[in-house]
């Protein structure tokens, strides 16, 4: 008989680990770079209470193989086999088989070009372990199924019926021999999620002070003996943008052991404590927690919060005694996510690094643009005290292209870094949204930020106060909440976030509108902005919009707002804002894209071309620790070597 795998749907989890382990079996054990790339021999299903995997049943007179035109579908050691280089990809193995098991895969082959071929289980052949999906199952759901394992199953099988321990009145018998819980067991007898605490709603209204306090010990611990830790790679490592090996120092915290827990988080992440507090876990990793639709999800950026908040107090710091230094120089222009994660990673390569920014203090928009309220800029400034410890040079209140050229740094450095970020608000194209009264996000916010932290005002950054305003945002993303926030604790008399969209299309976190909401503000969904109306001063009075309906999905699978004629309406303001809407600083992207390539002497090269931009940081940490990890790799072995100008 065919080889195969069968699931256990009474003990499956439904925690896609199957899946993960599928994928980087066949990746040399390693994450592949994202979604797109993502495509398992294992599905997991899950319905309501129901969970189970499905996976090719290697069929002994298998359809697949019957319908295969050219030959690509065989019989191979017990087993059913795909031989790529013959297949043409005519989806008739897709159409043939009965269990939907097969699938077409785009591989790229040559510049435009990508290659169809079809995709099913192949039980690892090859591998020494046997099947990923198996090894990897924290259930014990799967099994490959053999001759052998048949006559196993067939002969423990008889054995229970013989001693009758299908009946209800042996339960307890059984009980007695398996003390130990399985993992459904547990997850059926996980408690519900405990939340953190929060600042009192008064305190919070007329405060820059963080709102979420941090874990006490009991508190950690309770939410890290819910963790099921579900395989060696788990779903919430997976989407993870760092793949942080979370499940592991979760089990760290368990133990007690907060500095081996530390350590193990700074091998993936740069800036742990900061993450913990900012990163959408609702979107990422606490949003694909395996009990997150029965009990809520483990509270993953609060125990990272713990972590790292915990040892640093005590002193931990990084221990880099082992690093060789190597005779090469790195400048960086630009403090923030991304300039931090490179010269990270370079430091620990041996390199040395100065860091360039035009800020007094680094972090850039994780400093400037997230309000104290969600990120307290102390833990910044620490981290900066870390970094110098490291041997990274800093120079703040220092502009590339005004302070210093960018050619006096491609003299002096092997090699330049360019990560500006992303400072410049897109407009919209309404009528009158130059006039006063109307403010972009991010020049709002970061003034807003230097006010609090004590900076000095400058002419180009004049602090907005909207004490007493009528304030409308635009927007339904994070920056959005953080605007609307941010002008409830400036005293606004009152705050709408307008959304074209409804609530559950709002691309922000669901706890930041909660917030906002405990904090008074308003929302107005399902409405599009048409005009910003002036009075007769020249000063926005109120902002003109028109209702909508949600229409057919859009590319992203998002409904599109469709406006509704004559329901024209406005909405009294006297400050708008808009929450939404960035892109690159152009001037640095194109010193960016004229520096792609080119030679600039013995071993220099520009950083690459501009990326796509993420919307999240723990994106752009994950993005530039590679980039970085690569580059240095090339000084390691005596050379500077390009990394490449993929989508990390």
């Amino acid at each position: 008989m065919n080889r195969f795998i069968m699931a256990n749907s009474q003990q499956c989890l439904g925690c896609h680990a199957c899946e993960i382990a599928c994928v980087m079996a066949h990746n040399d054990e390693q994450h592949v770079l994202s979604q797109h790339h993502f495509h398992p021999r294992i599905t997991v299903i899950k319905h309501q209470q129901q969970r189970s995997a499905v996976t090719c049943h290697h069929c002994e007179d298998a359809p697949c193989a019957r319908s295969c035109p050219n030959g690509a579908i065989s019989h191979v050691d017990d087993s059913i086999q795909v031989n790529q280089q013959k297949c043409i990809g005519c989806k008739s193995c897709v159409v043939a088989c009965p269990f939907g098991t097969m699938q077409i895969v785009l591989t790229p082959v040559a510049a435009g070009k990508v290659k169809a071929t079809a995709h099913k289980c192949d039980l690892c052949a090859g591998r020494e372990n046997g099947p990923a999906c198996v090894e990897n199952c924290p259930a014990d759901a799967l099994q490959l199924v053999t001759d052998v394992a048949l006559s196993g199953m067939a002969k423990s099988r008889r054995l229970r019926t013989a001693r009758q321990e299908h009946q209800p009145w042996h339960a307890s018998t059984a009980a007695q021999e398996m003390p130990v819980m399985s993992k459904v067991e547990q997850m059926q007898a996980t408690p519900a999620r405990g939340e953190p605490d929060k600042l009192a709603i008064e305190a919070r209204k007329t405060g820059f002070d963080e709102i979420y306090l941090p874990f006490r010990a009991d508190q950690a611990q309770r939410e890290a003996s819910r963790c099921l830790k579900c395989g060696e790679h788990s779903v919430c490592e997976w989407t993870c943008p760092l793949h942080n090996h979370i499940p592991q120092w979760i089990e760290l915290v368990k133990a007690g052991n907060i500095d081996a827990a530390v350590e193990l988080s700074h091998q993936t992440n740069t800036l742990p404590e900061i993450t913990g507090r900012v990163c959408p876990q609702d979107r990422l990793c606490e949003g694909a927690c395996t009990i997150r639709d029965e009990h809520g999800a483990v509270t993953i950026g609060n125990i990272e919060r713990y972590i790292s908040d915990q040892a640093l107090a005590k002193g931990w710091r990084p221990d880099l005694s082992h690093v060789t230094k190597v005779d090469k120089r790195v400048a960086i222009i630009g403090a923030g996510p991304a300039g931090l994660a490179c010269a990270d990673v370079l430091t620990r390569n041996g390199v040395a690094v100065t860091v360039y920014d035009r800020h007094p203090e680094i972090g850039g928009l994780l400093t400037f643009g997230i309000p104290s309220f969600k990120l307290d800029k102390s833990l910044l400034a620490r981290r900066r005290e870390i970094f110098s410890a490291m041997g990274i040079h800093f120079e703040l209140n220092c502009e590339v292209g005004k302070d210093v050229s960018l050619d006096s740094l491609l003299e002096q450095y092997d090699a330049v870094f360019v990560g500006v970020g992303t400072y410049r608000s897109m407009k919209a194209g309404l009528p009158n949204e130059d006039a006063p009264g109307v403010y972009d996000a991010l020049p709002f916010l970061i003034a807003n930020t230097k006010q609090v932290m004590g900076f000095e005002e400058l002419p180009e950054e004049p602090f907005i106060n909207t004490a007493g305003l009528n304030v409308v945002v635009l927007g339904g993303g994070d920056t959005a909440m953080d605007c609307v926030r941010t002008a409830l604790r400036h005293g606004a008399s009152n705050v709408t976030c307008a959304y074209r969209r409804d609530e559950a299309n709002m691309p922000g976190s669901k706890k930041e509108v909660k917030n906002a909401r405990e904090e008074g503000a308003n929302f107005e969904f399902n409405v599009q902005p048409v005009a910003l109306e002036l009075n007769e001063q020249g000063h926005v009075c109120g902002i003109r919009f028109l209702r909508t309906r949600l229409g057919e999905p859009d590319a992203q699978g998002r409904r599109r707002p469709v406006p509704i004629e004559g329901s024209e309406f406005v909405m009294p303001a006297d400050a708008g804002d808009y929450g939404v809407w960035l892109q690159s600083t152009r001037d640095a992207v194109a010193g960016v894209a004229r520096c792609n390539g080119r030679q600039m002497g013995p071993h220099h090269r520009g950083c690459g071309k501009p990326v796509p931009l993420p919307d999240h940081q723990s994106e752009n940490l994950r993005r530039w620790r590679r980039r970085a990890w690569c580059g240095s790799g090339g000084y390691r072995n005596g050379r500077r070597t390009s990394c490449g100008t993929g989508d990390y």
